[in-house]
């Protein structure tokens, strides 16, 4: 029983290695593409909740950028810190930003996707930029994104960026979980128009106006803690245009300063991307035991033949 547990083990190990290396081959990269310093009006929406500590690097990283046709509407979500006061300040030393203070949440929505619903009311550009506080961006990483955007006239596009860690155990986890997404939700299936799958990548999800009315706004994933992701789905179930791309270079974010807070995070949001199904959080554990930890004790079984499938 163990011999044919751990060989299917390996078989799916292999069959989803070489899916992945064949995924990943067909996603766009922005480093190559071609940018632009004048388009449509790109509003970048920020809604941040005590940030005080990472939203000001964010921003003054996006307000040098070489594309030019920008405009900022930063959300304080009802900060306990130095969050709004720093927006202000930012405000007073750029006319390209504004900022809107929420004092209270209304019933029915989770704390940023009201924030960032809140924001797109106040945006004018035809493209809406969703970004978290803590993204830091290159100078030319707006002027790629909205040439690769233009180029092959998307709906939606999101981006991959370097999700920088510290500790080695934080490394380790953030190497653990971008293989379980991968393996999960095969994110270069968003870029087959004929493929249902969707994605949505909170540090950057790009969309035109038209296309943000067409799905509803935020109002029907108002009380989804997986906003991001969600949005892509949206996206895709409406029959409109989108793209993931990497921008490994261009666009940088701390997840998580610690194990401990990473472990947090992912708390409230496994259960939303499984489904909130119980059957698949136990098919998930148990294919994490077998493929993941069941294979270090058995590599010092007796049988030669199951070590070497262990190894």
């Amino acid at each position: 029983m163990l011999f044919i547990l751990l060989t299917l083990t390996l078989i799916i190990w292999m069959t989803a290695t070489i899916d992945a290396a064949i995924g990943f081959r067909k996603l766009g990269s922005l480093e190559k593409a071609r940018g632009t310093e004048t388009g449509p009006l790109l509003s970048v929406i920020v809604a941040a909740r005590n940030e005080a500590d990472r939203i000001k690097q964010s921003i003054q990283s996006q307000l040098g950028q070489t594309y030019k046709e920008v405009e900022w509407i930063l959300v304080n979500d009802r900060s306990e810190d130095a969050t709004g006061r720093m927006m202000e300040e930012l405000k007073e030393s750029d006319s390209r930003v504004s900022v809107v203070h929420i004092d209270r949440l209304p019933d029915g929505w989770l704390g940023k996707n009201h924030a960032l619903h809140l924001g797109s009311q106040h945006a004018s550009g035809k493209l809406l930029l969703f970004t978290d506080a803590d993204v830091i961006y290159s100078e030319e990483a707006f002027a790629r994104a909205v040439g690769y955007f233009m180029e092959h006239s998307l709906d939606h596009m999101t981006a991959a960026p370097d999700l920088s860690a510290k500790s080695f155990w934080l490394k380790a986890f953030v190497a653990f979980f971008l293989f379980g997404f991968s393996y999960y939700k095969r994110p270069w299936l968003a870029n087959n128009p004929r493929s249902k799958t969707g994605i949505g990548i909170g540090a950057f999800n790009m969309i035109t106006s038209a296309a943000y009315a067409k799905i509803g706004k935020h109002e029907p994933i108002k009380m989804r803690p997986d906003d991001d992701l969600q949005l892509g789905s949206m996206v895709k179930e409406a029959g409109l245009s989108q793209r993931i791309v990497t921008a490994l270079t261009l666009i940088e974010v701390e997840w998580y300063p610690s194990l401990r807070e990473a472990l947090a995070g992912l708390e409230k949001n496994t259960f939303a991307g499984l489904h909130y199904q119980i059957s698949m959080v136990l098919f998930s554990i148990i294919g994490v035991f077998v493929s993941q930890v069941l294979p270090f004790f058995s590599l010092f079984s007796n049988n030669s033949l199951i070590a070497l499938i262990s190894a």
